[in-house]
């Protein structure tokens, strides 16, 4: 029994909402990976590992995608817990911005 969403007359297509928020779960950890400030990524690694909850939590969804839900959260927290990212090696460092000397 899948729960099918109102179409609105302003979206082009509507997605069940477990398939939309993994898709937008995704789209953050394409982000975190491409991200190079340090509280961006951490900001998406608390709102992924969110995400991944609220996916695991969900009806609809089998047992074992649950499962592989949780354990994904748990990893993704993990990493969130990891060094801080001052403590990087330099070569990860070095596409992260310098602030500027004044501000116009």
């Amino acid at each position: 029994m899948q729960n099918t969403p109102q179409a609105h007359p302003n979206e082009e297509y509507t997605m069940p909402c477990a398939e939309a928020l993994l898709a937008g779960t995704m789209a953050l950890m394409t982000g975190h990976v491409q991200a190079c400030c340090g509280a961006h990524r951490e900001a998406m690694v608390g709102k992924i590992v969110a995400n991944l909850t609220a996916l695991a939590e969900d009806p609809l969804l089998s047992p074992g995608f649950k499962t592989l839900l949780w354990a994904l959260r748990q990893r993704w927290q993990t990493q969130g817990q990891g060094a801080p990212l001052a403590q990087l090696p330099a070569a990860e460092r070095s596409l992260w911005h310098s602030s500027p000397e004044a501000v116009q």
